[in-house]
């Protein structure tokens, strides 16, 4: 708490007046679309500014414009008071703009320093920059072991060399892309910690991110856009996450209806599955074991990186799991089924990449929706496409699942991600599978998508399904789960319910804390 008191201090007046960043009517084309249309930003020296909107709202372009990865096509860009134009990211980082993106651009064979030392200017050895990475690490609190191999780390500890990497710049602006939605609870909480002492120091912190309780208690301002405008400006300390969520959408959030469900016989099991990643650097599964009963929502919590992305393939049956393990899906034995025999007994599959897993991108929405109807013989007659029919299903799910399209049936890679997230798992519980396995159904969408999936994946078990949601939203899980197990390491613990645990026993467990895989406890119930 110290420090946080300490960060409070304040630039003197005459030098905070003058904004740090100004952004004055950017204006971003492409073609006849307009991402950014007349947008006025505006950071103070010192300020935590929160960037909010909904998916395709246009704030990414935005940033990137102020990192020079695009240009504006009009407006003007001001730095400290001077007329700037910002051409390419090198020149951003020479004025003093450091960029924390929400994918990491690591390279996993080689160290951290290694990895540090791509970004840095000038002539340093390796050894100086291992020196000043255990310094400014250790000093904001954000340790690293400078000849640790990247992929040796856990999701935290990559983020933390991107924050370093910025600041051994020395930057005068951080900008944050959803920072913490790869980090435990325990984790954001030393993070805020960090931006907070930036802040006092004088460094100006543009915040993106949807999780609109935390913008709360970070940001003193908030810009909002809405397709492309600004619609308002705020101090999100005055205001709630719904009415937040209000600004961002245009309308009120509906909150998840409760459900009165019960919980019938076991639908899906797996006992047993232990599987060596095929990946150099993946994760071996070790001894999970799972139910899953009719009318119930189980959530798998944990930090991306821990055997989520091994799971779903076997789960799914992309990959096959060894003879040693059991899945049965309704009793029938699976376990050395693929995909699609798995789908013709009633199961349907939400991965957690959109492009190029979940939708082929240079295809239109009513070819996507075979990805997951030829297997069940839907949607072709005689090995004939009948496209009146494709037309007609993916026609409903984007009018059942509110998908903002710029036209009639358009290719899948010119949705915005928010609106492909919707349609992929619009896709799959129209088909009203018996089992629903869902792997991170809202990952970077806004609260308005959000509420949609979320609310479809409940009344889904409303009508007897059994469903799996992989999640690193705990708010997810607490929202839509009867109960939670933790993978961490490959590792899965016992399910508990979600009314037994909070979010500090789930984040020590996401930490590798007590989990494991035990067979006692892992057929949890709907409560």
């Amino acid at each position: 708490m110290a420090t946080a008191k300490k960060t409070k201090t304040k630039k003197a007046p005459k030098e905070a007046s003058i904004p740090l960043l100004e952004a004055r009517d950017i204006t971003k084309a492409f073609g006849s679309l307009y991402a950014n249309d007349h947008v006025n930003l505006s950071i103070k020296p010192g300020e935590i500014h929160a960037l909010l909107g909904e998916n395709g709202a246009g704030k990414s372009t935005l940033v990137k414009m102020m990192y020079g990865v695009l240009q504006p096509t009009s407006g003007q860009m001001f730095w400290n008071g001077n007329h700037v134009i910002i051409q390419n990211p090198a020149q951003a980082r020479d004025l003093g703009i450091g960029m924390v993106f929400q994918h990491f651009s690591l390279f996993e064979a080689l160290t951290v320093a290694e990895n540090i030392s791509l970004a840095m200017t000038g002539e340093r050895s390796l050894a100086d920059i291992a020196g000043e990475v255990v310094e400014v690490s250790n000093s904001y609190g954000l340790p690293l072991e400078p000849d640790r191999a990247v992929h040796s780390l856990s999701v935290g500890e990559r983020q933390r060399i991107e924050i370093v990497r910025c600041l051994l710049q020395h930057p005068r602006l951080l900008v944050m892309d959803e920072p913490t939605s790869v980090l435990t609870p325990q984790e954001a909480d030393k993070l805020f910690v960090t931006l907070e002492r930036l802040s006092g120091e004088g460094v100006a912190i543009l915040y993106i991110s949807h999780r609109l309780e935390e913008v709360k208690r970070l940001c003193s301002a908030a810009t909002i856009l809405r397709m492309g405008k600004n619609v308002a400006e705020c101090d999100p300390r005055k205001e709630t996450p719904a009415s937040l969520a209000r600004m961002m959408v245009g309308e009120d959030i509906a909150e998840i209806k409760a459900s009165s469900r019960k919980s019938g016989a076991v639908r899906f099991s797996i006992e047993n599955l232990s599987r060596k990643s095929d990946d150099m650097f993946g994760v071996d599964l070790d001894n999970v074991t799972m139910s899953v009963r009719a009318g119930q929502i189980l959530g798998i919590a944990g930090i991306a990186g821990n055997g989520q992305e091994e799971l779903f393939a076997l789960i799914s049956g992309e990959q096959v799991a060894p003879e040693s393990s059991v899945i049965e899906i309704d009793e029938k034995t699976v376990t050395a089924l693929g995909i699609n025999a798995r789908r013709q007994l009633g199961v349907a599959f939400v991965p957690e990449e959109r492009m190029g897993h979940g939708a082929v991108p240079h295809l239109v929405l009513s070819e996507n929706t075979l990805l997951s109807t030829h297997a069940i013989g839907l949607h072709v007659k005689s090995g004939m496409i009948d496209r009146g029919e494709t037309g007609r299903f993916s026609s409903d799910v984007v009018e059942r699942f509110d998908v903002r399209v710029p036209r009639p049936d358009p290719v899948a890679g010119n949705l915005s991600g928010g609106n492909l997230q919707k349609f992929m798992v619009g896709r799959e519980i129209s088909l009203e599978p018996g089992v629903l396995i869902v792997n991170q159904p809202t990952w970077g969408v806004d609260a308005g998508a959000a509420a949609t999936i979320r609310q479809a994946i409940v009344d889904l078990a409303e009508q007897g399904s059994a469903i799996v949601v992989i999640s690193q939203d705990l708010d997810e899980i607490f929202e839509v789960c009867d109960s939670v197990s933790v993978i961490s390491d490959g590792r899965l613990s016992p399910a508990v319910s979600t009314g037994d645990i909070d979010y500090e026993g789930i984040g020590l467990l996401m930490g590798g804390m007590g989990a494991s895989s035990e067979k006692e406890g892992t057929d949890s119930h709907a409560h």
